[in-house]
């Protein structure tokens, strides 16, 4: 077995792992590098000699890497006691209690969120310790640094130590509130890999899909939360589109030039389903986004879609989840269903009260609502501020193509 089998099963069983280390130990920082040292074991071993059981054989390695680790620390004998009973058993299916697994990985996302931990540090934890993504797959897919990622992923340990942060399931009272702050922390990770912020790529797939993977894991374990669904549903839907959002060079295809062909209509059969169970209680800012994202993934062309709804939907959004982003997308829906000069009044009103100062969504917008209504030297100086402040590439080359062509 090479690398990409540590890999593969390091993917899949990550989060049990640690999770299940974490309960023993009580020290969450302890359990991840115990099972980061058990991964650069196999990558040496396993090729000499592949393991019978690949999941265990990670398992146990850590564990007795975290025993190791706690005979150093003499004040934590009793831990070690704990620890070392039963701890030269390698039959570690036997050790982890399988009706405790569901929720440890539940807690595990719940402490990878925490409210102390910084958004970045949010991020790199959920994707390290519940994903089982490498600092260098992290680092490659947010465009910065390896040791930036590793100096998040270090902090983010020390403040959940430091913090007292317990490795158990919030009480009921707190649960939705927190489970807000790991559903938000999948969203970033998917709208990075939906549409990336910056280098010369659009669509970072894999990054996507990998929120998506933690989107089923989180609906499975918490069945019953409509936004959890709301969420994966927003997350499939989107995706659904991945195939025909750029071209074989990588450049973007706007909607109204897709081939809907190509659309991936497994995963919009699966979003409509996560949708249908999101719907059980009414809809909340997942599942808003979601129903819109369904009405384009049911249009047979940008002409014949409900525009109509997808204003009514993006104006209930702005009542439950108010913003400029959402108020910037309800004046593009406007203008699709009652012309340019009604949406350009939302967008001015967001260029007076200095909404999304910085971005290069209003200036993109401005423009080709401007270009719609005939004034073209206006639109063309809106879409080069929009390409001057756009960091990815591919829009940036778009903008500019756009602005060339106004003359």
């Amino acid at each position: 077995m090479g690398a990409a089998d540590v890999e593969a099963v390091w993917r899949i069983e990550s989060a049990r792992i640690v999770a299940a280390l974490t309960r023993l130990t009580g020290d969450f920082g302890l359990a991840e590098d115990a099972a980061q040292e058990a991964v650069a074991e196999a990558l040496v071993s396993w090729p000499l000699e592949s393991p019978a059981n690949p999941a265990g054989w990670l398992m146990a390695t850590a564990r007795r890497r975290a025993i190791d680790a706690i005979r150093r620390r003499t004040a934590l004998q009793d831990r070690y006691a704990l620890l070392a009973a039963g701890a030269a058993d390698p039959a570690v299916d036997e050790e982890v209690d399988p009706d405790r697994i569901d929720d440890d990985i539940l807690a595990l996302m719940f402490v990878s969120c925490h409210p102390v931990l910084s958004p970045e540090a949010r991020v790199a934890l959920t994707l390290r310790v519940v994903g089982g993504l490498s600092s260098e797959e992290i680092a490659r897919a947010f465009l910065v640094p390896v040791p930036t990622v590793q100096a998040r992923i270090t902090r983010g340990k020390k403040t959940i130590a430091a913090a007292g942060v317990p490795f158990e399931l919030p009480p009921a009272a707190e649960r939705r509130e927190r489970l807000g702050g790991v559903l938000s922390v999948l969203y970033v990770i998917f709208t990075e890999g939906s549409t990336a912020t910056s280098g010369d790529r659009l669509v970072r797939p894999d990054l996507a899909y990998e929120a998506i993977r933690l989107a089923r894991t989180l609906a499975a374990l918490q069945p019953d939360e409509p936004e959890v669904h709301g969420l994966l549903a927003l997350c499939e839907l989107t995706a659904a589109r991945f195939p025909a959002r750029t071209g074989p060079d990588g450049s973007p295809i706007l909607l109204e030039d897709q081939d809907r062909r190509r659309w991936d209509f497994s995963a919009i059969r699966r979003g409509l389903a996560a949708l249908t169970k999101a719907s059980t209680r009414g809809l909340g800012p997942y599942g808003l986004q979601a129903a819109i994202t369904a009405t384009h993934a049911s249009a047979p062309s940008v002409g014949e879609t409900d525009w109509d709804r997808i204003v009514v939907l993006y104006e209930a959004l702005g009542r439950v989840a108010p913003s400029p982003v959402v108020e910037l997308n309800r004046a593009v829906a406007v203008a699709m269903a009652s012309g340019p000069a009604q949406a350009l009044a939302i967008v001015d009103e967001l260029v007076a009260l200095d909404r999304l100062s910085g971005s290069h969504l209003v200036p993109t917008v401005r423009g080709e609502l401007l270009a719609r209504l005939g004034r073209r030297q206006e639109a063309r100086a809106e879409l080069e501020l929009a390409a001057r402040l756009c960091a990815n590439q591919r829009e940036r080359a778009v903008l500019l193509r756009k602005a060339a062509a106004l003359g």
